[in-house]
């Protein structure tokens, strides 16, 4: 298959959400909030494991690897925006400990950025021409 420069950017913002998510745990972390069994299956799974594994499956068959990220980082999305600045919860950035809450913050609106351009990304890397047609490979 040959790479284009749309799935470069969407390696990047794959890596950089992924590098963003390993700070936002250790702002979890330091400012103890919890989070419960199946938020944590959500988080390893959904958030960190499928936008990865969606970039393994793109190098075989692109279409099924872009849809694998659009629903990944769609899903994260909704889970991060709903529980970082809808829910009244401590995972809510203005309950986090005031000591780690600029990080916690900053990190929550990085996720959500990444996550919107990784979803929008792929989204777009499936309706570009090049996917269009039966292009798995």
């Amino acid at each position: 298959m040959k790479r284009s420069p749309g799935s470069a950017w969407l390696t990047a913002t794959v890596l950089a959400h992924l590098v963003v998510s390993i700070v936002h745990g250790v702002a979890h972390t330091q400012a103890h909030v919890p989070l419960s069994v199946a938020a944590n299956l959500f988080v390893y799974i959904v958030i960190l494991a499928a936008p990865l594994i969606g970039l393994a499956v793109m190098w075989r068959s692109p279409r099924l690897g872009s849809w694998m990220i659009a629903l990944a980082m769609a899903g994260s999305l909704v889970f991060g925006v709903v529980n970082h600045f809808l829910l009244a919860s401590p995972d809510h950035v203005a309950h986090v400990d005031p000591q780690w809450r600029p990080l916690f913050t900053v990190t929550a609106v990085l996720l959500a950025v990444t996550e919107a351009l990784g979803a929008g990304l792929a989204a777009k890397f499936l309706a570009s021409e090049g996917f269009s047609t039966n292009s798995t490979r």
